[in-house]
């Protein structure tokens, strides 16, 4: 069984920034295609950005320039940096994990965590 835990959401003014992490159990990390979705109230859970086994990344376009994923395999745990957040930015924030290539596709996705409350206020 994949475990997935999220940690690091927060209340942050705009303009701040946050660092997530997500700590996969498991020995087959390194072969999993991770991603980072979000919902915001009253809205459908979107994908944010990914990062494939290779080490290939995929960013929607709403978080490009300001969001970067990367993961370290020694410690079987993805993290999503945050910067610039926006009061639009705010959901709450669930890690996935695939095998396989990387989607976007929230169907695609194998495992995931309980999810994280981040909070941008204006």
């Amino acid at each position: 069984q994949v475990q997935l835990v999220e940690s690091g959401g927060g209340l942050v003014q705009a303009g701040g920034s946050l660092r997530l992490s997500c700590a996969v159990s498991g020995r087959t990390f390194s072969s999993y295609a991770m991603g980072w979705f979000r919902q915001a109230p009253g809205k459908v859970r979107e994908f944010v950005v990914g990062i494939g086994w290779s080490g290939g990344r995929d960013y929607a376009d709403s978080v490009k320039g300001r969001f970067t994923i990367s993961r370290d395999n020694a410690k079987n745990t993805v993290y999503l940096q945050m910067n610039s957040l926006k009061p639009e930015d705010t959901a709450v924030y669930y890690c996935a994990a695939k095998r396989g290539l990387l989607t976007v596709r929230e169907n695609g996705y194998d495992y995931w965590g309980q999810g994280t409350q981040v909070t941008v206020s204006s």
